[in-house]
Formats: structure tokens, sequence, C-alpha cells
């Protein structure tokens, strides 16, 4: 024990003695990823790993907001050229028009990481892309490979990317959605699905590679222009098609990793883009092990980037800019642990050992104070250990939404039936106190909903302006929710006195589908009974699981339902479209999942989508937003809010809702972190030295019995 106190080194340390004072970023994840190929990935979690690897050609602004769209591996933002169907060019205020083209130039001198796929021998034959299973036996990580390589990067691997997104066997999550847009991407991806068909029939037993069909035809809107041009053909206007080319589905892919990746005997050791990416990015995965431990290590390769030199107003009193213009990365490793359960994840992150954290419902009290104003505070624990609170709010809106082809909420029948059913929306939408809601089951960490854009998303409105005024009235200068009087006014001119059917007396009763809700789920729908029992209105609950559940709102078997929706991109239209008409899920298949249409709301819709930001977009949406106010077909629930913690050794932690490769701008103090997990995880020795002593205390008696025993033979 006293050998163990004097070694230097605190006892419960959970990480290796060797990487003690070493520049490692220590993180955690909960949810073991599925898919790294940014073909098929699409969730949050898989994007801390893999926005770290891939480079499309642009990005967000790491500090500016609202979120302003920059270069990344790109010469510049492309401005997309305009023209008719007979080929000639259109004036950028053109309305008629065809497609548009986008040029993208990319930035010479950039090399992927170091990877098997690019290995080459002396001769420049390549080493590893005609393998046999037996040389595929001893292998268990790329690392076991002997050689690797790397190569520039260039146009074509951009390309080859789009037509990945086309593969049936690849399964993208946005190919219908492009199919839509890109020219000729919906014929290509048939094509490819007829000749991989045919390759199967015809190889029975076998699987085609992809990369062969890929390779042998092309997309009509998509050409190499040069080798660090390309061309993309987009139909019609699609301003908002910019943004995608900041998402991983639009980052290169080599064709020689899906190669190496092919070949027999791979898909056994889990060798695939699913598990190793290969990509031009700050950092390269060396260690996947999704169960327990996933690693980034710098790529040696990486150009390296300059931190930001510009910020919003308050960045450089909080310390953002003190790295203006040094070229990141900053850290060396990047290690994830999986955690399972909050209470090991936080008890870790309180002792030192992750450098940051979110807060769990179960944690929050002890880690913040929030003031009468709603304002959040550290608590002085976390204050006197140096911790930083960073807030943001999600680009996220929940909502209860109505089923508007269900004859009693939704806006079927005549104009008399639609005015009735209207009335009974915004009573319901008076009565559910989403401010109470959050104060309860979100800890404060939300900003009650007032339409379908949240703040950080142009069109939303600040201020006095951004007040529902259906739901709120202004009283003695400040908003406050309608009164429960005003909502029973409203039943009633619905048709429901005391919530019973003036017509034939039964009681109003509505159903409300959901899945259950998880942990806590109970509570949440009994406190939605309460809401609807303060205007006399019995609310039942209709659970299922989650596949079930989407089936019945595929299908329009829903009174109401809760949903949400994450923006792909920081755009209004990404938002508006899931209330247009033409989009209605039971209809159209689309994500208007309320199936809402209302003529007035889609014709605007389909002037605003493809205009520019500026004033006369923002005055379309003003009474888009109206609109959707008087109409209320959902109940806008709430914009959340993140909450995270940061030790006082990372720096240049600022939380960005639209991207996830900011790791590669964190800087860490190792020395200081060290002596802090020192002064955190002491020793307390004097348990164990008082048990020694008793120990010892013990055994006198026995000593004096023996020496007794031992005179008297003498």
């Amino acid at each position: 024990m006293l050998l163990l106190a004097g070694c230097g080194r605190v006892w419960n340390d959970p990480y290796p003695a060797s990487e003690s004072g070493k520049n490692i970023l220590y993180s955690s994840f909960s949810e073991r990823p599925k898919h790294l190929d940014p073909a098929q990935s699409y969730t949050s979690d898989e994007y801390d790993f893999i926005s770290q690897v891939y480079e499309p050609p642009l990005q967000y602004h790491y500090l500016k907001r609202p979120y302003t769209l920059i270069p990344a591996t790109a010469v510049a933002i492309p401005k997309p050229r305009f023209f008719s169907g007979a080929g000639s060019e259109l004036p950028a205020d053109a309305k008629d028009v065809a497609y548009s083209v986008y040029e993208i130039h990319i930035k010479p001198g950039i090399f992927y990481q170091p990877h098997p796929a690019f290995a080459k021998d002396s001769a420049g034959r390549s080493l590893y892309l005609d393998l046999k299973p037996e040389d595929v036996g001893d292998k268990h990580t790329l690392a076991d490979f002997a050689e690797s390589g790397s190569r520039e990067l260039v146009a074509s691997d951009y390309v080859y990317q789009i037509k990945r997104l086309a593969h049936p066997r690849i399964h993208s999550p946005i190919l219908g959605h492009m199919s839509n847009y890109i020219v000729g991407l919906k014929e290509y991806a048939a094509l490819i699905e007829k000749e991989d068909k045919a390759l199967q029939a015809a190889q029975p037993g076998t699987t085609p590679q992809v990369w062969t069909s890929l390779s042998r035809h092309e997309i009509a809107g998509v050409e190499v222009v040069d080798r660090y041009t390309y061309r993309i053909n987009v139909r019609g206007k699609y301003p908002q098609f910019i943004y995608w080319l900041a998402m991983p589905f639009f980052a290169p892919v080599p064709p020689e990793a899906d190669r190496f990746y092919a070949q027999p005997g791979m898909a056994e050791k889990n060798f695939n883009l699913d598990w190793f990416p290969v990509g031009t990015g700050p950092y390269m995965l060396t260690e996947n092990n999704p169960n327990a431990r996933m690693e980034l290590t710098r790529n040696p390769n990486f150009r390296g980037e300059p931190y930001p030199s510009a910020g919003e107003p308050g960045d450089a009193a909080a310390g953002l800019l003190a790295d203006a213009g040094k070229r990141a990365p900053f850290i060396d490793r990047i290690v994830f642990t999986r955690e399972k359960e909050s209470i090991p994840y936080w008890n870790k992150f309180m002792q030192g050992y992750y450098d940051q954290s979110g807060i769990s419902n179960d944690n929050f009290d002890s880690a913040v104070r929030v003031g009468i104003e709603g304002d959040a505070a550290l608590s002085p624990e976390m204050a006197s250990r140096g911790i930083q609170l960073k807030t943001s709010v999600a680009t996220s809106v929940y909502y209860l939404s109505f089923n508007w082809l269900d004859p009693v909420v939704g806006g079927q029948g005549d104009a008399t039936q639609q005015e009735r059913a209207r009335k009974l929306r915004q009573a319901i939408s008076i009565a559910i106190d989403n401010e109470e809601f959050i104060s309860i089951f979100a800890n404060g960490r939300g900003v009650p909903g007032q339409g379908p854009i949240p703040p950080g998303i142009f069109g939303y409105r600040e201020g006095s302006e951004s007040y529902n005024p259906v739901v709120y009235e202004k009283t003695a200068g400040a908003w406050h929710r309608r009164s429960i009087a005003q909502a029973k006014k409203l039943i009633a001119e619905a048709g429901y006195p005391n919530g019973r059917d003036a017509r034939t007396g039964a009681p109003l009763v509505l159903y409300l589908d959901t899945t259950g809700g998880g942990p806590g789920g109970k509570a949440r729908l009994d406190w939605y009974r309460k809401q609807f029992q303060k205007i006399d209105v019995q609310l039942e609950f209709r659970t299922s699981d989650w596949n079930r559940f989407q089936e019945k709102i595929r299908k329009g078997n829903t009174q109401m339902f809760f949903l949400g929706w994450n923006a792909d991109y920081p755009d209004p239209e990404n938002f508006m479209f899931l209330l247009d008409g033409p989009q209605g899920a039971v209809k159209h298949g689309g994500e208007n999942k309320a199936n809402y249409s209302n003529p007035e709301y889609d014709r605007l819709f389909a002037q605003m989508k493809n205009m520019e930001n500026g004033p006369a977009r923002q005055l379309i949406i003003d009474r888009m937003v109206a609109v959707l106010r008087q109409d209320a077909p959902w109940v806008w629930g709430y914009y959340p809010k993140d909450y995270s913690l940061y030790h006082a050794w990372l720096y240049n932690v600022k939380p960005n809702q639209m991207a996830r490769n900011g790791l590669k701008f964190y800087r860490l103090d190792p020395a200081l972190r060290e002596a802090k997990r020192a002064e955190w995880n002491r020793p307390v020795v004097w348990p164990l030295l008082l048990i020694v002593a008793l120990l010892i205390l013990g055994t006198l008696p026995a000593l004096r019995s023996w020496r007794a025993r031992e005179l008297a033979r003498a």
C-alpha cells in the first residue's frame, strides 16, 4: 500500500500509464455506429466519427452564426449557372429554369491518409488489390498490412462517390431525394440495379463488386471537367443543393478503397468502409471496437487548416480567437470509450477522465442552477473546478401533430366544419403548457415553439415578433400564454361546450398515437392527459412499436401524434416543407406527416423555397408562418436547448449544430489535466492504515501466547 502511495500515479486512472501527459482528447459514445460509409451514414453519432475523416467540398464556418458555408477542399463556394431547356444560359433572376450547373474546383495538393489500398511496389504496381482469401487470413486490422500508401485527391473521386449513392447494395438514404434533382441519377440508378442483378444471375453464389459497375458507366448530369474540377447539373433552381455539398454524402471516396474492400475474405474480417473509412480529413480511424472503444489518430498527410480569425461578437472575449491563424488539428489522438450507463460516465467526467460531457436529467440539478429568468449557470461545485458550461439552441423542433385527414381535428369538410376543427386545434394549442413541459421534463432545456422555424435559421423572428398571437397575448408589456377560459371559449365555439358535443351530448374523446416514450414515458403521457382535462377533453393513448407507429402515419390512421425534425441544412425550406401540401405523407409519400394542405401556404412555399435569403423572402415567410399559426396543424412544442460541460484544460469549444467536424480546432493543456486529475483523485489511505493497524493489534495476543509457550518449553 505504501509503495503504491509513493508511485505518483492516481490509482483509479482508467487509461494506460503510457498515455499520461499525452496530447489525447478523451470522450465517449453510447450508441455503436452502424455505418461509417459516407454514402449510408445519416445519424449524428456516426457523424461524430466520419466528419473527422472525410472532407466534402464545403463546410460550415466554425464560429460564425448564422451558419455560414465556406470552402473545405473546394477553392470557392460554387455559384450556379442557369440554363433553359434549349441550353441557352439565363440570368440569375430567371424564373423558368430547366437546370442549374454547379462547377466545383478543388484545391490541388490534398492527399489521402495512409492506407493499404494505395500501396505500390517499386514498379508502381498495386500491392493489395489482387489478394486471395489466404492473403487476408492473418489480417485483423489495417495495421497488419505491412505497406501503405497515399495519392492526391482528384475530382473523379467526388464523382465516384455520387455514383455510389445510386448503387442498390449501398442503400443510400438520400438516393430518392437526390434523384429528383441531379440530372441522370435516377436513370443511372436503374441501369446499375439492372446490371447488378444480371451479374448476380450470371455468377450465382457470388457478390459482384460494387466498383466494377460504377467505373463502367457515367451519370448524364455529373462529369469530370479536369483533374481538379467536376460539374453537377441540377434540375430547375434548387439553391439548397449547396448545403448538401457540405454533408458527408458528397465527400470523396477513392475507387481503390471499394476495390480493396471488395476482395475475397475482406468482409469476414469487417474490412469495409463501414468499419474503416478512407479520407483526406485531419484524422483517421485507427481503432474500431464499437462495443468498447473507437480511436482517431492525426492524419500525417493532412495539409493543415488555419484556425478561424473571425467569429461572432463576444468570441474574442471568450478566448475563442486566441489561436487565430494557427494550423489545426491541435490534438494528436481522440479516444472514444463506450459508456452505456450515465452514472459511471458522469463520475469519470467529474474525476477528469473525460474532457467533456453532456448533462443527463439525473445530474442536471447538481451541475446547473437555473435562475428565475431562465438563465442557466454552473453550480458552485462545477464552478470551483473551472468547468465551462456551453449552451446552444438546436436546429430542431419537437411538436404534436394533428392529422389533417381526420374528420374531427383535421381540415376536412365544408367551411363550417373546417372552422370548428380550427378552433378545436387552437384551444388545444393554448391548453398544452409547453413552458411547464420544458420545466418538468427537459430541466428547462428548451425554447417554447412559436412556429416551424427554430432560432438560428433564417426566417425566425426574434423578440416580440417571435410570439404566436393565437396562443399568446401581450399584457402589461409582456407576452403570456392565453388563459384556459379563452381556450374553453374556443372549444365551445367549435361545438364542444364543457367538452361535450353540442348536438349529441357525447363527451369529446381524442386519440394520441405514441410509441410509449421510453423511461419516464408514462409520466409525460399523464401530464398530457391533464392538459386536455383543463378544457374538459378526454385523451386516450394508442401505443404501438416504432414500425407500427410509422405505418399508421404513412397510411393516415392517426388523429394526433408526436414527432420532431432535425435540420439537414440551415435553410427555412428544410422546415417549411414539412407542411407543404404536395409533400403530404398519405397522398404523396412525402415528409408532411400531418398531411396539412392550404392553397395559400402551398403557393407561397413554391415561391419561397428557391429564393435567396433577404427581405423579400422574409416577408413571404412571415405570411406563411401567420397562416400556420391560424390553422394550427401542429401544437408548436419546443426547440431543444443543448447543454454541455467542458473542463478548464480544453479550449476553443463552441457548439455547432450544423457541423460535426470541429474537433480539429479543439486544443488541450495536458499538464493542467494531469495536475487536476491528481488533485481530484487523491487516494484516501487512512482507512487502509487503520485496517493494517487493527490487524497488527489483533495479532498481539496471539504473539504473546506463542511467546509464553516458547518460554515455558525452555
